[in-house]
């Protein structure tokens, strides 16, 4: 998870000026809105939003005790924005939504910019820090930087991270949490069989390696395994906690885990064979970094939330 301070500094792509009007979405602890109004200044506003009531009344009374009059908190799903308080010169969230909402880009000032977490891929943790700018009303991407915030949700919760709330296709919770999202949710069955599979196949490895040119760079690694696995990548929580991402099928499955473990159900696993040729190619790309991928907007308006859905594309030939 990246800090919001790192998006807000004089530096950052946000680049908040002094006089501007900035919608914040997830106002958390408040921390991050009162460097947002100093930033702004004495004529800019900064109005904070939250789907937590409780948190937008803590941050209003701290703001109020430590003297900041050019902040306002409200409850409210970040999803639709704030419309009573648009047009706003900068949208910053702390959150991931499914998609751009068409929203945020409606209440963004002709000039504006907004700086959000989006997915590269319907699956969790799997998002590009994005900026985004306006040409003749349409939005456009200008830089993608690697980073990460909790899924937007829309009611309050307590841990967004144990157990995401978006495209998780079978979890588990005995003997420990374990999840596991697939690229290929859409030929699975109903019951999420092949999912269901894949999970216990990855709990109960039948061959595990250690990767030769560890540690990763799991940013870089996550982003291109995009690239390079189409719809057969998949991630996956398991016991402790660990992360993998990789191939899985109906009846095979392999991972590389953040430590650099290859978990698979068998030597000869095709998913394995797989993985490995993921591997080989991000390697001989030079595990990329943010800039080498090249990210687009595709309209979506699906009736859940209509907007745009952030999607990268290789910098070079694979």
């Amino acid at each position: 998870m990246q800090s919001q301070g790192v998006h807000i500094s004089g530096g950052s792509p946000l680049h908040v000026c002094e006089g501007d009007h900035v919608l914040e979405i997830g106002t958390g602890t408040g921390y991050s809105g009162a460097l947002l109004a100093a930033r702004a200044g004495a004529t800019g506003r900064v109005t904070s939003i939250d789907i937590s009531g409780h948190l937008v009344d803590w941050a209003d009374r701290l703001h109020r005790q430590r003297g900041v009059t050019t902040i306002t908190c409200h409850t409210a799903d970040g999803m639709n924005g704030y419309p009573p308080h648009a047009p706003y010169q900068r949208i910053a969230a702390w959150c991931t939504p499914p998609r751009l909402p068409r929203a945020w880009v409606d209440q963004l000032a002709p000039d504006g910019r907004i700086v959000a977490c989006l997915p590269i891929a319907a699956q969790p943790s799997t998002t590009l820090v994005t900026t985004i700018a306006l040409t003749a009303g349409q939005p456009h991407v200008e830089i993608v930087t690697f980073g990460g915030y909790a899924q937007s949700t829309a009611t309050a919760v307590v841990d967004a991270l144990t157990l995401p709330g978006r495209w998780v296709d079978h979890h588990t919770d005995r003997p420990d949490p374990a999840w596991i999202s697939i690229g290929w949710r859409v030929q699975d069955d109903p019951q999420h069989t092949g999912a269901r599979t894949a999970l216990n196949l990855l709990r109960n490895p039948g061959h595990t390696e250690t990767y030769h040119r560890a540690p990763l760079d799991w940013p870089s690694w996550t982003a291109y395994s995009v690239v390079a696995g189409g719809s057969h990548r998949s991630i996956a929580a398991l016991d402790d906690g660990k992360r993998g991402i990789g191939h899985t099928t109906a009846t095979t499955a392999a991972v590389i885990l953040t430590d650099g473990t290859i978990l698979a159900d068998s030597t000869r696993s095709p998913s394995l064979t797989a993985l490995r040729s993921w591997l080989h190619r991000w390697e001989r790309a030079g595990r990329p970094d943010a800039g080498w991928f090249r990210p687009h907007l595709v309209p979506n308006d699906g009736e859940d939330l209509p907007g745009w859905d952030l999607r990268v594309t290789a910098g070079v030939t694979l």
